[in-house]
């Protein structure tokens, strides 16, 4: 759910360059039977979903992904069917390689949403299963820290959307908490989450969330209590558009992330069973109708950009 950011140089306006990460990979998830797995698909820099990739580490879902260092993802938290909750980590290689388990740090939960944040190639896992407001920072070497207290003043949501916005900063967006929500909370550049911003859109939770253009984002997808295409662009400020009308199959559990350094693609997820559909979306932010389905079908999987 997020992008490389490397110095390019400066332009007229003083604004460093940002560009994207080539390659995206999903993680994880349950399968049509409902059992936890741990393969993962690759995406390439047109945006094809690969077959199958092998097994690796412990099978769980509804954690979350998202890049760090610049060029690697990292995938973390989740549901464990032998245990349940979880705080295991896997990181990914810049060249889609995930890694065994690291061993948990912070509080065991699922259901939270994941983006990067900051110029230095660090990262942001918050939210979650409880429902809880805290939150762990990812070091730029992949480093998973210990728990972050809430914000005050922060509606405590799971099942939120996230993303990066504006190069350097992060959002989440949307979630649940017996009721659906529609507001956001941004993330500034140190990784400090902020207070409620009011709601926009309609309010759901299950979504998920990745840039596109290098610094603008979308969020997709996600339940009402009804499955839903909607989707919803969020500038490079970190505003929240209104709903854009529904593009291919409604589901919620997807994952989300950038491919071909400014576009992104929404994968996977369930349909009252799970999903191998995915639907790319261009770098103006415009979601395409359905791809079908490459590898195992799943829902609630982890995604990641890398490379």
């Amino acid at each position: 759910m997020s992008f490389g950011y490397q110095v390019l140089g400066f332009g007229g306006s003083g604004t460093a360059a940002v560009t994207g990460n080539p390659y995206g990979i999903f993680y994880n998830g349950y399968n049509a039977g409902g059992s936890g797995v741990s393969t993962s698909q690759l995406v390439s820099d047109s945006g094809v979903v690969s077959s199958d990739v092998a097994a690796v580490g412990t099978p769980r879902w509804a954690g979350g992904g998202t890049e760090y260092g610049g060029d690697k993802g990292i995938a973390a938290y989740g549901y464990e069917p032998a245990i349940g909750q979880s705080n295991l980590s896997n990181k990914i290689s810049n060249t889609g390689v995930v890694a065994s388990d690291t061993a948990g740090v912070g509080s065991a939960r699922s259901s939270m949403g994941a983006c990067r944040y900051g110029s230095g190639g660090t990262a942001i896992f918050a939210y979650g299963s409880g429902p809880v407001g805290m939150s762990n920072l990812v070091s730029s070497s992949g480093v998973v820290a210990t728990d972050t207290s809430a914000v005050p003043g922060n509606t405590i949501t799971q099942y939120p959307g996230a993303a990066e916005y504006g190069g350097d900063k992060g959002i989440f967006y949307g979630g649940g908490n017996g009721s659906k929500y529609n507001i956001s909370h941004l993330v500034s550049t140190s990784g400090v989450i902020g207070s409620d911003v009011a709601g926009v859109g309609t309010a759901r939770k299950a979504l998920a969330g990745c840039d596109y253009d290098y610094d603008k984002a979308i969020m997709g997808y996600g339940t009402t209590g009804s499955l839903t295409n909607l989707s919803n662009l969020i500038s490079n400020t970190g505003v929240v558009a209104t709903d854009t009308t529904g593009v291919g199959t409604a589901r919620s559990a997807v994952g989300a992330c950038e491919y071909g350094n400014d576009k992104g693609i929404f994968g996977f997820g369930t349909t009252g069973s799970a999903s191998g559909i995915t639907n790319l979306v261009s770098n103006a932010g415009v979601i395409a109708s359905d791809v079908a389905a490459t590898g195992a079908n799943r829902g609630a999987v982890m995604a990641a950009s890398y490379g």
